[in-house]
């Protein structure tokens, strides 16, 4: 195991066997956890609208790609980036220092159901990943707009979730990859396919599909 992960591994115990100290002694009847407040997305109902007038077409070469392409984190203000800007709206009883980072609090992630106390083990996911963009249109567009995209804090495109599981989920599609736990899926979609109509990218058909299947049981 590399000393990076295994310092992981051993910050992650320490904070579970705390916890169930804590469980054990009444302390701490339940483990506190924070509901990430992305923008909503739209209802179900009209992302199936958006989702019929989106261009569907297979998906475009990955060549020419670089996440530099899309500027981020960038300074929203003062001294916070947007990460820490999400990490504090996501985020249950967040302290931040001095540069804005933050050094208490919780995260619960809505992806994998977990709640972790360190922002050291929270990624914030692009719902739409930086290279799906470029592969449904963003290639095309300016320096300036991927930056505005990469961003993007107004649409529930940024969410604070476990850091594994952002990298597990990578540039994947909804045909792909979804969340474990099921009962998010449906605000998984309809945050997906509300990114995708505002941005203008394309769907393939295979992604168009999934989407269609989680949102008919929505």
């Amino acid at each position: 195991m590399s000393g990076v992960y295994a310092r992981r591994f051993a910050r992650r115990l320490s904070v579970l066997t705390a916890t169930a100290a804590l469980t054990v002694t009444g302390l701490l009847a339940t483990a506190p956890t924070a509901q990430a407040a992305m923008p909503t997305p739209v209802s179900a109902a009209t992302a199936r609208t958006y989702l019929a007038s989106l261009t569907v077409k297979a998906e475009g070469s990955s060549t020419g790609y670089s996440r530099d392409l899309f500027p981020h984190w960038i300074t929203q203000s003062g001294a916070c980036n947007t990460r820490e800007v999400v990490l504090k709206r996501d985020g249950a009883n967040v302290v931040t220092d001095s540069s804005c980072a933050a050094v208490s609090g919780s995260w619960f992630s809505p992806y994998d159901g977990a709640t972790w106390y360190a922002a050291s083990d929270i990624d914030i996911d692009h719902m739409v990943p930086l290279s799906e963009a470029w592969k449904s249109g963003a290639n095309s567009w300016t320096t300036a707009k991927r930056q505005s995209f990469a961003n993007d804090l107004t649409r529930p495109q940024l969410i604070a979730v476990t850091d594994n599981v952002n990298q597990a989920k990578g540039d994947q599609d909804p045909a792909e990859w979804l969340p474990s736990v099921t009962s998010y899926r449906c605000t998984y979609v309809r945050a997906w396919v509300h990114t995708k109509y505002y941005w203008g990218l394309s769907v393939d058909s295979a992604e168009k599909s999934a989407l269609q299947s989680v949102l008919n049981g929505c």
